[in-house]
């Protein structure tokens, strides 16, 4: 198993993994967003490939920060197909995402999990993540297309 950059010719595969995730998308749907996301310089998408086969991916986004000095990376999806987990396709695509976000000047990397993901939770702990809960509140406001 290896961390390759995400092409648009693995639209089909990401689609199969976030549905796995809990966002069902078309592999058409999929394609428009990586239209975008494969433009933006501040961003990365990282694949887990297993001969040939996505079996993982990790997108990334650097933003900087103006409170600091530095940059901090959002982990914006991280999803291993449910067929691999387990076999460390996650924690190579956090410590690739890691080396881009340090490499770029950030001073961390966060990621959300939805309250009910459970073992995705204890995942992240056991890399060195901490719950911010204590710390701080997510806020988001849903904007209406104009």
């Amino acid at each position: 198993m290896h961390i390759r950059p995400i092409h648009h010719g693995d639209a089909a595969r990401l689609a199969v993994l976030l549905e796995q995730l809990g966002f069902p998308s078309t592999e058409r749907e999929v394609r428009q967003r990586l239209d975008y996301w494969l433009g933006d310089r501040a961003s990365a998408l990282l694949g887990a490939d297993d001969e040939g086969t996505l079996v993982g991916m990790a997108a990334l986004h650097v933003t900087p920060l103006l409170e600091v000095t530095g940059k901090f990376g959002r982990l914006a999806a991280l999803v291993v197909d449910e067929a691999v987990r387990g076999r460390g396709a996650g924690r190579m695509l956090i410590g690739a995402a890691e080396n881009r976000a340090r490499a770029a000047g950030c001073l961390f990397i966060e990621v959300n999990s939805s309250n009910h993901r459970f073992p995705a939770h204890q995942f992240y702990e056991s890399l060195g993540f901490t719950d911010s809960r204590e710390d701080s509140r997510r806020f988001v406001l849903p904007l209406q297309p104009s």
